[in-house]
């Protein structure tokens, strides 16, 4: 499974997610500050098999 390395354009909180997490973000927005985020703001971390 992917695992992503979120960081919010607004607050600057960094949270290491996965997909399901990482698309829920997408869907309701930064899970610290609210703000909406785009894909823009996930960095590919490590693909585990």
């Amino acid at each position: 499974m992917s695992r992503y390395e979120f960081t919010c354009p607004e607050c600057g909180q960094e949270i290491e997610v996965n997909e399901s997490m990482r698309e829920a973000t997408l869907a309701h927005g930064c899970p610290v500050c609210g703000s909406s985020v785009t894909s823009s703001a996930f960095a590919t971390e490590q693909q585990t098999k």
